[in-house]
């Protein structure tokens, strides 16, 4: 009887909630990734973790837009994780996702960019082409994830920002905005590329890597902003 008794007891207390919640309400997905809020990861280590995954990458390709296809493949649920890692460290007046296209934009632009990279992309361009109103771009004169790659002649079109690209797409399909998102490398031709930029061979000799990563959403996306815009 006395064992019974116990056991029961016992069950008891596995039933009730032993959780404990900060009285500040801040979990540890509040917390930044590194020990202080100012500290940042080693450019070494990550060169050497990056050059590790582009080599994986290359095993059994057989072409420059395969390897770049299973970069993006590398970088999308980077990219679904960090929208809700982002907006979750939000403030509870501010913790909104991104209801149209601009507003998806300048949070990759700003608030992406600037966790990954520690600096904002530096331009946000949309299509001049009156028949790609589904186009936009997002501009990086200096892509980290491009500094310390070496890149032989043959493959001199490769173009390693589609890990960047990967996770751009994964936070636009995470946010309901699906999109299909690439990284080209515009150098001196930067004023040709339909951009509407200006600046041209001037802008290209001055960034010789800069990388323009075209986001062309789905036509779903567009026709939902243009019922959207009605309405208001």
């Amino acid at each position: 009887m006395s064992n019974a008794g116990g056991s029961g007891g016992g069950s008891g207390r596995a039933g009730e909630s032993r959780l404990r919640y900060p009285s500040n309400g801040k979990t540890i997905y509040h917390r930044p990734l590194n020990r202080t809020k100012t500290a940042e990861l080693s450019k070494a280590a990550f060169a050497y973790l990056f050059a590790e995954m582009v080599s994986y990458a290359q095993r059994r390709v057989t072409g420059i837009q395969e390897l770049e296809k299973r970069l993006n493949l590398q970088g999308h649920p980077i990219g679904l994780k960090l929208l809700d890692l982002l907006l979750f460290r939000e403030p509870p007046r501010s913790q909104l996702r991104p209801l149209n296209i601009i507003a998806l934009l300048h949070f990759i632009k700003i608030n992406v960019w600037t966790h990954l990279f520690g600096r904002q992309a530096d331009r946000l361009e949309k299509s001049s082409n009156p028949e790609t109103p589904d186009e936009f771009m997002i501009i990086d004169n200096e892509p980290l994830v491009n500094a310390y790659i070496s890149v032989p002649k043959e493959m001199s079109q490769l173009n390693c920002a589609a890990f960047a690209a990967g996770i751009i797409e994964g936070v636009c399909d995470g946010a309901g905005f699906p999109a299909r998102v690439t990284a080209h490398t515009v150098g001196d031709t930067s004023g040709s590329n339909g951009s509407g930029g200006t600046g041209g061979a001037a802008d290209g000799e001055m960034w010789p890597g800069r990388t323009v990563f075209l986001v062309k959403f789905q036509p779903e996306v567009l026709e939902r902003e243009a019922l959207i815009g009605a309405k208001s």
